[in-house]
């Protein structure tokens, strides 16, 4: 009976078991991503929702690692439910798929801070922008009343005579303020914080208990991190938290290179250059101030990791090797293109989202990346597709374009995996080619 029972569990802990999980989950993340799509872009119709929801299932970082068995599709799927859920209010479903996700991996505790803070944003924003409309339309109401009343004033005056020669003065009619918040009236980033925080201050009971499950999953990984005395399990010295800013300006151009309908055109090169135009001489310091700032990242906070440097399955060990440190000016003259993409990123979601939403997004992305010393594209993912999902991108043949290319990216590293292996003389066993 024993045995039995020990030779069911071998089967199902199995190599294939185990990764056709993996399989399982990726099916599952296109439903979610298209649930996303539709829930952001409800004028969207049911053919153009699916063809961008099967792209974004064919990135290549995704599509890779759905036959393997490894954590990035699982990490990917509960992050993504645990934002459909908030965008739908399900607020205690939400954190529980985001304390799921932690579990999944530690460092979706900054998407599940992400996600709760957009949260919070929403619904804020939106009781501002609500309170506007019914406010305008009170005042409209007002002055219907107040224009009503002059008329009828005049046609009064018409049959008496008045002692008084003194005409109406309308400067005595009080008629509300319209000073209130309105989703096409906004001061800047800073006057998004000030409504924001005036807005939840008005609202910190009803926010308190909507997102106290985040509070409460965030508290819970404090303890985690105060108890396990690292954030991460396993290989602690492998993954020690380092300064690593350098990432900021690698995802950037990562990021672009995977989505060049939205980047590299001439269409937005000219975008770009005609906001620095009209913005000068605000935008000229922006740009200087960025390329002296990544300038100084990649001059002081580079760093190699020594599985970067030794381990040769990976692509970011040659792309190291062969591009960065092909010459000792090589990752200073990147500088340009890391600086460039970030801009355009920044353009991109700024059509679509508010400057707070994108300060959010950005900050998330560098708390994610930055303490991680190891260059791996596989950490880009979560960010890649946040940025996806909310780029004004509807026309099809961008999306084909992408599909196009994703899937030669992927075809390419299949090829690679299954009939270029290698060994090791210091190993045994076979070696294979992944991302």
């Amino acid at each position: 009976m024993l045995t039995v029972k020990a030779v069911s569990f071998f089967d199902v802990c199995s190599t294939a078991v185990l990764r056709s999980t993996n399989g399982v989950l990726a099916v599952l993340c296109s439903i979610i991503l298209y649930e996303i799509i539709t829930y952001l872009r409800p004028a969207l119709d049911d053919r153009k929702a699916t063809l961008q929801a099967v792209v974004l299932a064919l990135y290549p970082l995704h599509w890779f690692f759905s036959f393997l068995y490894y954590t990035d599709v699982a990490s990917l799927t509960t992050v993504l439910a645990m934002y459909l859920a908030c965008l739908k209010k399900k607020y205690l479903f939400s954190a529980l798929l985001g304390a799921f996700a932690v579990l999944i991996r530690q460092t979706n505790i900054i998407w599940l801070i992400f996600v709760a803070c957009i949260g919070v944003i929403n619904i804020t924003l939106a009781h501002r922008r609500i309170g506007a409309e019914v406010n305008e339309n009170h005042v409209s109401e007002r002055k219907n009343d107040f224009l009503t009343s002059t008329s009828s004033i005049s046609v009064g005056s018409n049959l008496r005579k008045r002692k008084s020669g003194k005409a109406v003065d309308k400067d005595d009619i009080s008629i509300p303020s319209t000073s209130s918040f309105s989703a096409t009236q906004t001061s800047g980033l800073l006057g998004e914080i000030q409504d924001i925080i005036l807005t939840s201050w008005h609202m910190k009971w009803g926010i308190l208990v909507s997102f106290s499950p985040f509070l409460l999953a965030l508290l819970a990984f404090i303890a985690f991190i105060h108890w396990n005395g690292s954030v991460v399990l396993g290989a602690k010295e492998a993954h020690a938290i380092s300064p690593h800013f350098a990432q900021i300006m690698y995802v950037s151009l990562f990021t672009v290179l995977l989505s060049p309908p939205l980047h590299i055109t001439f269409g937005q090169v000219a975008t770009l250059l005609q906001s620095f135009w009209k913005n000068r001489p605000l935008s000229f310091f922006q740009w200087l101030f960025a390329l002296t700032v990544g300038l100084l990242t990649v001059h002081f906070f580079s760093i190699a990791h020594p599985y970067l440097l030794a381990d040769n399955r990976h692509y970011p060990f040659y792309l190291w090797r062969k591009v960065i440190k092909a010459h000792w000016s090589m990752k200073f003259l990147l500088v340009p293109l890391y600086v460039y993409s970030w801009f355009s990123i920044f353009g991109i979601l700024g059509r679509t989202q508010r400057k707070i939403w994108v300060l959010v997004y950005f900050l998330a992305t560098a708390a994610t990346l930055v303490p991680a010393p190891l260059i791996e594209f596989r950490y880009y993912t979560i960010p890649f597709y946040f940025l996806i999902l909310h780029s004004d991108n509807t026309d099809n043949r961008h999306w084909l374009l992408m599909g196009v290319l994703y899937t030669s990216l992927n075809i390419f590293t299949l090829m690679m995996f299954l009939f270029r292996p290698f060994h090791w003389d210091h190993e045994p066993g076979i070696q294979r080619f992944i991302w």
